[in-house]
């Protein structure tokens, strides 16, 4: 009987689209929001997948791994990790607008 490794189980690879944000949309009652600095971000300067630390340290999975580097606003819950894990300091926390 073959095993399956990890990559093969969508239950167990991390980042899948199954594990996003398994608790719902729950971007509306955040109190701020990450916003990205393009011009600071690694990957969005130099064009190349480099540093995404942001994308492997949030616990919601909601950074997308690409260039420019994305934030998916209808899951993310405001914790400031991807903020304080950036070695560019290219995201800043900033007070949640209410229109």
């Amino acid at each position: 009987m073959a095993s399956k490794s990890a990559h093969d189980d969508p239950f167990t690879c991390p980042r899948s689209v199954l594990c996003k944000s398994e608790a719902g949309k729950t971007g509306d009652w955040r109190s701020s929001r990450p916003e990205i600095d393009l011009k600071k971000c690694i990957p969005s300067k130099s064009g190349k997948h480099a540093c995404h630390l942001c994308w492997m340290y949030c616990p919601e999975g909601i950074v997308k791994r690409s260039i420019p580097v994305e934030i998916d606003y209808d899951y993310c819950k405001g914790c400031g990790i991807c903020a304080e894990e950036c070695p560019a300091k290219a995201i800043e926390m900033v007070k949640e607008r209410v229109d």
